[in-house]
């Protein structure tokens, strides 16, 4: 991969905190920056055709204590 220098500019407390991590985990900074720049451009992909997602019908809306339950029946069971 290529690398391409470009300059930005950014909100002095971003900075600060994206400095202070990358002493604390003795990372460089342009790490931090390009991963962030490679997360915004995924962003922007996008696709011609449909996806091709299934729709599930459990014959009744699914409330939010049925979803809870039945993760934690299922990470209950994986130990």
């Amino acid at each position: 991969m290529a690398l391409k220098k470009t300059t930005v500019m950014v909100d002095e407390q971003d900075l600060a905190l994206i400095k202070a991590a990358a002493e604390r985990e003795g990372r460089p900074e342009s790490e931090y920056f390009r991963e962030a720049f490679h997360l915004a451009a995924l962003r922007t992909q996008r696709w011609n055709e449909d996806w091709d997602i299934p729709r599930l019908d459990f014959g009744h809306p699914v409330s939010a204590e049925e979803i809870h339950e039945t993760v934690s029946d299922a990470v209950s069971d994986q130990k």
